[in-house]
């Protein structure tokens, strides 16, 4: 069960809501976000394999592993707003059914062009994906949890980066089974896992607490008085005059979280998609021992989430905590450009350990920053213009490396932007959770309530 905020009695029905829903839904988002980035980053061990077989190069590579954010920056706000419309239950079993799909179809690839499509296709069909978890966790739980619920459900990509290595090796190791090359049956089994994950949520999720047949009428009450008047508390101090989607567009604080977060999601995804490629680096590594060196920094960047997302939930402060992770991304970035193939890997470690690690802190500094009236708006936007440094970086580690050989260049560029990201980070300006006494009254602020035309809160003052 999640333990309440240091100094927090909740009520025993909202205590036990928070730890089922932690039981059974965080896992499931887990397991959905093992499967997003083992889908959208496979390519990282098939990259030699797509060069010699189809003929992409570095540069080719490079493109299409980015090509894929660009799609996912286009459909991103129509995908939740679909959403909204369709509710979270079908649209996020609709978006992973969709990736597992189209991934599974990358074994069709025939070159450059068709690659080009697929990861294109792919970056639209998972469009929406995390923007939706958010928005479903915070109509589910108070501010206070989500920093643990965010970490539980983030591990999984952790947990992919972790595995992927392990599980491609021996999939590509099938090369000439039933007359298809190893990287085929990588994309085939392992987009048929999403299938099937996805059909399983159809029938897990509740788009609504109202609908979760699995809370007792308590804990129901408890549950939506909590969050209902956490948000009344956060519109008090919030003009009304912020809660456009034009105002969110335009507001200063959004510009500066999408910088923060762009720059975070390069460093994932250069590594994502390249540090397979610098651990080949290593002599004597093949397909297996690649996989299994580059689950490294994903194991360590596990226990540092776990760690930091906890700190932040118990403090409230979440400022600190990212600012010193961008600098510790920054650091090891920097060292792993100029040292030894070993070292280096020991470095992106230490890197992984510091950007994996902030999404649980980032997330619930935004959503208790952002008007609660356009929280879901708000998300999707930052999500999917930050999403473009997964186009950047990849891309730009492509030119570098077919135009220099190497990606120390790329490193120490990552290692730049992580730097001023932190120095960014001090102009936030930190929301904090609500204290113990607004918790434990959440029931009988909750009174002063009621509900728009759209079922959103507001005050009936």
């Amino acid at each position: 069960m999640a333990s309440p905020p240091s100094g927090t009695t909740p009520p025993v029905a909202l205590s036990g809501a928070v730890g089922k829903i932690m039981r059974r839904v965080t896992p499931l988002f887990a397991v959905m976000m093992m499967c997003n980035q083992l889908n959208r980053s496979n390519i990282g061990y098939a990259e030699t394999h797509l060069e010699a077989d189809l003929g992409i190069g570095a540069a080719a590579y490079g493109l299409g592993a980015g090509l894929f954010f660009i799609a996912y920056f286009v459909f991103e706000v129509p995908s939740n707003l679909l959403m909204k419309r369709f509710g979270p239950k079908i649209w996020l079993s609709r978006i992973c059914v969709s990736w597992g799909i189209v991934s599974a179809c990358m074994l069709f690839a025939q070159g450059p062009a068709s690659f080009y499509v697929l990861r294109f296709l792919l970056g639209m069909a998972e469009a929406g994906f995390v923007p939706a978890v958010l928005y479903y966790l915070t109509t589910w739980l108070p501010n206070a949890y989500r920093g643990r619920a965010n970490a539980r459900y983030a591990v999984g990509a952790l947990v992919a980066f972790s595995v992927s290595g392990p599980l491609s090796g021996p999939l590509l190791g099938m090369d000439g089974i039933l007359g298809l090359r190893g990287w085929q049956w990588m994309f085939l089994v392992e987009g048929a896992m999403s299938v099937a994950i996805g059909v399983f949520a159809f029938f897990r999720l509740d788009s609504r607490v109202e609908d979760a047949r699995w809370l007792t009428d308590a804990e129901k009450r408890e549950l939506t008085a909590a969050i209902a008047a956490e948000e009344d508390e956060h519109l008090r101090r919030h003009s009304s005059a912020e809660s456009s989607v034009r105002a969110v567009l335009r507001d200063r604080r959004i510009l500066l979280f999408v910088f923060v977060y762009f720059t975070v999601q390069m460093s994932i995804y250069a590594n994502t998609f390249w540090l397979p490629s610098i651990v080949r680096g290593i002599k004597g590594t093949d397909d297996v021992t690649v996989g299994l060196l580059s689950s490294v920094p994903w194991v360590f960047a596990i226990v540092a989430m776990f760690l930091l997302a906890r700190r932040g939930d118990r403090t409230g402060r979440r400022k600190p905590l990212l600012i010193g992770a961008l600098c510790t991304a920054a650091v090891g970035s920097y060292l792993a450009a100029v040292a030894s193939p070993w070292l280096a890997l020991a470095m992106l470690t230490v890197a992984a350990m510091g950007f994996k690690s902030i999404s649980p802190i980032f997330w619930p500094i935004v959503q208790r920053t952002v008007h609660p009236m356009v929280i879901g708006v708000a998300i999707a936007v930052i999500n999917s213009l930050a999403n473009l440094g997964g186009f950047v970086a990849p891309y730009g580690f492509g030119i570098v490396k077919q135009q220099t050989g190497s990606t120390q260049w790329g490193l120490i560029a990552l290692a730049v932007f992580s730097l001023i990201a932190a120095v960014a980070s001090l102009f936030i300006k930190e929301d904090q959770d609500p204290g113990p006494s607004r918790t434990e009254d959440a029931p009988k602020a909750a009174t002063n309530l009621r509900l728009s035309a759209d079922g959103m809160p507001t005050s009936s003052a």
